[in-house]
């Protein structure tokens, strides 16, 4: 027993010394090549992209971030790579035929992967075109949410049940960003056909007006809701058209409360919210006299 001891300290202890201070030099390089390799990109990126003058510093920040988060990540997966093979070689594995076998491999993919390479693609091009960022509210044809990740294969959406949809870039055909640059709000409502229009608009733009004034709501505004026009003639009431600007993501918010403040300024002023009526014609009995002829 203590033979086998001795025999395996001299057969690990040199190992160690030599192939095993190798491993141990390789993984803390990756670690070091891949927190200085996000630091300097950071840097790159935000020196290399352009400011747009249509974009908040926000927006541009949402922009820079997503850019170094897939470029990193695409980093990251390379440093680790070649890590794991230089620890195999040292290892006393020959890397030649996992080499070879790669290249078999992606022969393969480049026949088999052609949806694979499609999203990669489109990817590229939904990246450089900068059509929506991480934090952004999209919609994907019928699909919608919060965006919490994008790689160069896929989207990560996030809606309001709180359902994370995983969406291959190359199935994207549509995509509406719902918050980029600034957001809106375009409101509906419908008044009573005895109410006085003139009345109605000077209300409406009242309460837009608080709104700018306000020391919370005039942060998230940037074009005051303001009465637009009459949008048409509905069968019970005549719908008007609010339209304004907030700051991007916040025309859910600003916008419930315009229809909250509209709400109490009406019944204040005495202007009706009418709900749909239906009328009904009742048609008159005969009268007793028709009968008496018959």
């Amino acid at each position: 027993m203590f033979d086998l001891q001795n025999k395996w300290s001299e057969l690990l202890l040199p190992w160690l010394l030599d192939h095993g201070i190798k491993i141990a030099l390789v993984i803390i390089l990756a670690f070091i090549l891949i927190a200085l390799s996000h630091a300097f990109l950071g840097k790159v990126v935000r020196k290399m992209i352009r400011s747009s003058s249509f974009l908040s510093k926000d927006a541009e920040e949402k922009r820079e971030n997503t850019l170094i988060r897939i470029l990193g990540g695409t980093i990251s997966i390379i440093i680790w790579i070649v890590t794991i093979l230089i620890v195999l070689q040292e290892f006393g594995f020959d890397i030649g035929p996992f080499l070879a076998a790669a290249g078999i491999v992606g022969l393969a993919l480049g026949f088999g992967g052609q949806y694979l390479i499609r999203d990669i693609i489109s990817g590229l091009f939904i990246i450089l075109e900068n059509q929506y960022r991480v934090g952004d509210t999209v919609c994907f044809d019928q699909t919608c949410g919060t965006v919490e990740d994008i790689s160069l294969r896929m989207t990560s959406l996030r809606d309001l049940n709180g359902t994370v949809h995983h969406i291959p870039h190359g199935e994207i055909k549509k995509v509406s960003n719902q918050t980029k640059g600034h957001s809106g709000i375009n409101i509906n409502i419908g008044v009573g056909y005895n109410s006085n229009i003139e009345h109605v608009e000077k209300v409406v733009n009242k309460i837009g007006e608080d709104m700018i004034n306000d020391k919370y709501w005039g942060r998230l505004i940037t074009k005051v809701p303001k009465f637009l026009r009459i949008d048409s003639f509905g069968d019970s009431a005549i719908m008007i058209k609010i339209l304004g600007e907030t700051l991007p993501t916040k025309q859910w918010e600003v916008a419930g409360e315009v229809r909250k403040r509209i709400k109490i300024s009406f019944d204040k002023e005495g202007i009706d919210l009418p709900f749909p009526q239906v009328v009904v014609h009742q048609a008159k009995a005969p009268s007793s006299k028709t009968k008496s002829k018959k």
